[in-house]
């Protein structure tokens, strides 16, 4: 195949993907929309008011102590408290209110790079942004206090001090019965991770039977406006939505089908629950081997729906006089994937790259490998395109060496042309039979194409996945890879090394002028392309041509110092 054709394909190959992520922004399925008639679909029906983010208790015995609970939302109790928790990589606020997390502020993520003092803000209680992690008790009979219970605190705010590597945030909850809760969070110097404790003490004369409950829920983000486009701007497209791990394998949920397809108290053991977001999410993750049931709802509160995802686990008993202790943890904050292998089994694929995951993720790894030995993201992705130009070498060479060897016999391609004039397919046969006497391979352009455009968009999903690569500056006027170039600079170098692979190619003697018009233009369009693209996609794909444009003059040059073809 000449280098023509491949332009074509590649052109088709690139537009068709941005019109398919186009036509899915703009017609595909949507989020349910704010409004009070969003559709519910759970074990427990939704109610106008929100009351049923409480889950009935799984418990099967009953005891005769029975407790007065807080039924109203946590935004409506007067009493509540905030108590502000601040690490090194974390700002949190926990209601008295239930013990749920009602903040979270990722301080080592900034929204703007140039303004450092706006971090990222993870979870909050508010309107019309509403995103919460919440933990409760229920039983059968027995006082258990749910999320929307009132605990005391003993401080209303903690700071991880110089030379602390912990801080252990306790809330306490007592019932008239003899019962008595302990809601404990551990933060971790340099961990996004939370250890919660529910520690149940018995004082009462009958044994306490409950269960404990985790559960995140959230509004659904305002929808980002598409185009062709879109795919360079992740918000418009990025997962947004439930997802959760069970038998080893990875699920996610959209809350567009929460209704279509509900979790519906499905029992996992080993596995974790989650609401993802771009580059960010949240996960409760039970401990390892507990048996929990999992579970998704939607409710409406103030007309608005709200998507959550539950964990609920077995039974326990706690005689009297005894103590029994429920314990999970809380994740929010960065998809990073090297640390989150470590957290859980699967927590690493919440850094989802779609229907290219098995080259996305080797991608991601050796970069991540690069940017360790350099130190720059950028280089890393310079130093990514020479490994993958000497992994395709071959099948370059073969491609580069094909159309050397059509741009030598385009003489007699031409005197082809003229003798058979407008009969195509005469034209063809004696084109196919020149073909096989020289050992020509018309097709020899495709392969490296064609393996070329998987690990272009790839690379595409790498970069707009991966948090370690948002806002990674580069050198001089490129401080964001994760954005457009600012100065237009590689997409116009980029299309200088098209219009020079052009000059040097050959021109299949089938193609009309109105598709040699389309060609003059193909580096007009991949600058255009490419001036919206992010920097680092644009950076991998312009050294990936400036590299390829000297292997092929290198070989196009060799060739045309062999014998020259008789016409």
């Amino acid at each position: 195949m000449s280098s023509t054709r491949s332009f074509l394909l590649l052109a088709l190959l690139a537009v068709s993907y941005f019109l398919y992520q186009a036509w899915e922004q703009d017609y595909g399925p949507k989020s349910a929309a704010p409004t009070a008639a969003a559709g519910t679909n759970s074990s427990t029906p939704a109610t106008a008011s929100g009351a049923n983010d409480v889950p009935a208790a799984a418990a099967a015995a009953a005891t005769s102590a029975t407790a007065a609970v807080p039924t109203g939302d946590v935004a409506q109790n007067p009493a509540a408290q905030t108590i502000t928790i601040t690490t090194d990589v974390l700002r949190v606020a926990i209601s008295t209110a239930g013990g749920s997390v009602v903040r979270a502020d990722l301080l080592a993520y900034p929204i703007d790079p140039k303004d450092k003092t706006q971090p990222v803000r993870l979870l909050e209680e508010g309107n019309p942004h509403y995103f919460v992690a919440q933990t409760g008790l229920v039983s059968n009979g027995a006082a258990a206090p749910n999320h929307k219970a009132l605990f005391n605190a003993e401080k209303s705010s903690y700071e991880l001090a110089d030379g602390s590597d912990k801080i252990e945030v306790p809330l306490t909850w007592t019932d008239a019965s003899g019962i008595s809760v302990r809601k404990i969070y551990v933060f971790t110097r340099g961990s996004y991770l939370v250890e919660t404790r529910e520690e149940v003490t018995n004082a009462s004369a009958a044994p306490w039977v409950g269960n404990e409950y985790r559960q995140l829920q959230r509004t659904a983000p305002p929808t980002v406006s598409g185009g062709l486009f879109a795919v360079y701007n992740p918000e418009a497209y990025a997962f947004v939505g439930a997802a959760w791990y069970a038998q080893g394998k990875f699920n996610k949920l959209p809350f567009a089908k929460y209704a279509e397809s509900p979790l519906n108290n499905t029992e996992v053991s080993g596995g974790w629950i989650a609401l993802l977001q771009h580059y960010f999410f949240a996960a409760f993750i039970p401990a390892a081997g507990e048996a929990d049931q999992y579970s998704t709802t939607t409710i409406t509160t103030d007309g608005a729906p709200r998507y959550m995802i539950r964990a609920m686990s077995s039974a326990q008993t706690v005689a009297p006089n005894a103590t029994g202790t429920f314990a999970t943890r809380l994740y929010m904050g960065p998809k990073l994937q090297s640390d989150l292998a470590n957290v859980a089994p699967g927590l690493d694929l919440t850094a989802d790259y779609g229907i290219l995951t098995f080259i996305a993720q080797p991608m991601h790894w050796v970069l991540v490998q690069l940017h360790k030995l350099t130190g720059n993201w950028g280089v890393a992705i310079i130093l990514l395109v020479l490994l993958i130009k000497l992994l395709l070498y071959k099948p370059s060479e073969a491609q580069y060496r094909s159309m050397a060897k059509m741009k030598q016999f385009q003489p007699r391609l031409e005197a082809l042309k003229e003798r058979y004039g407008d009969d195509k397919q005469k034209l063809n046969t004696a084109m196919m039979e020149l073909y096989k006497k020289e050992k020509i391979n018309p097709l020899g352009g495709c392969l490296p194409i064609l393996i070329q455009m998987p690990i272009f968009f790839a690379l595409l999903w790498v970069l707009q996945e991966s948090v370690e690569l948002r806002q990674a500056p580069f050198f001089g006027w490129i401080q964001n890879l994760s954005a457009p170039d600012p100065l237009f600079i590689l997409p116009i170098l980029n299309g200088v090394a098209m219009l020079a692979t052009q000059w040097i190619s050959p021109m299949s003697p089938n193609m009309d002028p109105m598709q040699q018009r389309m060609m003059k233009f193909m580096p007009l369009i991949f600058a255009v392309m490419f001036a919206f693209a992010p920097a680092g996609l644009t950076l991998y794909w312009t050294v990936n041509g400036w590299l390829s444009l000297l292997q092929q003059w290198i070989i196009t040059k060799r060739i045309g110092a062999a014998v020259p073809a008789k016409a």
